[in-house]
């Protein structure tokens, strides 16, 4: 039980070190992944950073049993967000270490996962995902209708300018890369419309790809003060 209060509780002192150092060790992580990438790097260097990768490794295994241990719904605890971000901090290890084939490394990237970890500390950060979860089908459902107008937008697009610039837009793929540059209001320029019905076509998505900064923002704003509210409840 004591045990549990630790790994689970954030507001007792012992709680707190634990967050602390858990977090502690995920940016020691980060650095060490990215120090990886460095070219040039002797062999004494390689094998310190090998050296704190195998300790890290142990540390996040350490944790993800003790947390399996005290789960009172362990199926569950696996597949859930922070079980599978906790299990992707690990396994990529085991698996880049335990086969010897060179394509089966490319798992190493997961270890960039290890920084989603700090989604499970701090207050704040709990609160950011109690309000994904209070706005989770509005999301989702805003989600599923930006797919569709990403689509409508690529088809439109495709057919006013696919005559004037067969180059550019030769397909609806091509002008799925121009709606996602247009709804999103980023325009990079590297394809733009230069019929006029092109140009008319191009506004509408432009005043629609407004609404579709705004409104999962105010979504998300409101599930946020929700959140605030049920956390001073509690």
């Amino acid at each position: 039980m004591r045990l549990k209060q630790i790994l689970e509780q954030s507001d007792t002192p012992a709680g707190r070190r634990f967050d602390l150092s858990i977090q502690v060790l995920i940016a020691a992580s980060v650095v060490s992944f990215s120090l990886e990438t460095l070219p040039d790097l002797s062999a004494a260097v390689r094998d310190t950073l090998w050296t704190i990768e195998v300790v890290l490794v142990v540390a996040f295994t350490v944790e993800y049993v003790l947390r399996f241990v005290c789960a009172d719904r362990k199926l569950r605890f696996v597949f859930s967000f922070f079980g599978l971000i906790d299990l992707a901090a690990i396994l990529p290890f085991y698996l880049a270490t335990g086969l010897d084939l060179r394509s089966i490394r490319v798992v190493r990237l997961l270890r960039m996962f290890r920084v989603l970890k700090l989604l499970r500390y701090g207050k704040a950060i709990q609160r950011l995902h109690r309000a994904f979860i209070v706005a989770r089908e509005e999301i989702v459902l805003f989600f599923f209708a930006a797919l569709i107008l990403l689509y409508l937008a690529a088809v439109g697009i495709y057919y006013f300018e696919r005559t004037a610039q067969p180059d550019k837009i030769a397909s609806i793929f091509d002008g799925l890369w121009w709606a996602v540059a247009t709804l999103t209001t980023v325009g990079y320029g590297d394809v733009f419309p230069v019929t006029a019905g092109g140009k008319v076509f191009t506004f509408i998505v432009l005043v629609i790809g407004l609404g579709i900064v705004a409104v999962p923002t105010g979504l998300f704003a409101s599930a946020l003060s929700r959140a605030r509210s049920m956390e001073g409840d509690e």
